[in-house]
């Protein structure tokens, strides 16, 4: 990422503000705990593909944590015990075919330069992913944010959960769970929500369809064996 990137997204995200950056991963402990956990493996690989300050692996119990972003100096916000890689494009070529066990995507794929590199990045997450393995992908829904989807100026390729669900899709991926309504728009700006308050709302499906403006999917890589050698 260019030095103007890095410069935009400290200030969205200061880190000097510390009372924010406890807040958000605090919220990311809610988040993984009483929701995400349930897809991951905790004696598997997982995988978070621009993984900006790492808030959500460093709330993932897992026998490995990888975190990929473009923003080299985020290397030192993430603990010794989970690796880094700097993603140079839409692929990491220092990982091995089939060596994860699940991915993990959040607010991401509107950032990218085109729906070219989209696809490219998902055939990636196929190549890295282990059968069976999940790609988990969160994002704004531009069914539901309206023009507010624009507000960020980085975002470029305009997605709702359709959208993402075809080029899952297309991409390979076999579809388990699809919420066009999950996770309000963003926290930039917000007020910090007290947690007992978010895990509430985790636990209340209708609250999502209210408040709700980030499409979340839930894809699997197809296991290539004979169906009679799954169970």
């Amino acid at each position: 990422m260019s030095g103007a990137g890095d410069a935009l997204y400290t200030r969205r995200f200061p880190a000097e503000d510390a009372a924010q950056v406890a807040w958000r991963a605090a919220l990311w402990r809610v988040l993984v705990d009483d929701f995400f956990a349930r897809f991951l493996p905790r004696d598997g690989c997982v995988l978070d593909f621009g993984c900006g300050g790492g808030e959500f692996l460093q709330a993932v119990r897992a026998r490995r944590r990888i975190g990929a972003d473009a923003r080299p100096s985020l290397r030192d916000r993430l603990p010794p015990d989970v690796e880094f890689l700097v993603a140079r494009g839409v692929t990491l070529p220092e990982l091995a075919d089939s060596s994860v066990d699940a991915i993990f995507c959040s607010n991401l794929l509107e950032h990218l330069p085109d729906r070219g590199a989209l696809l490219e990045l998902l055939g990636e997450f196929g190549r890295l992913l282990a059968p069976g393995g999940r790609l988990l992908v969160l994002g704004p829904n531009l069914r539901y944010t309206g023009v507010a989807y624009w507000d960020f100026f980085d975002h470029v390729i305009p997605l709702t959960e359709k959208s993402v669900a075809e080029a899952l899709a297309g991409a390979g991926f076999e579809i388990e769970r699809l919420i066009p309504r999950f996770l309000p728009y963003t926290t930039v700006g917000a007020a910090r929500t007290p947690l007992a308050l978010v895990r509430l709302y985790l636990r209340l499906p209708l609250a999502w369809r209210v408040f709700g403006a980030q499409f979340f999917a839930v894809a699997r890589k197809p296991d290539a064996r004979p169906r009679d050698q799954l169970r």
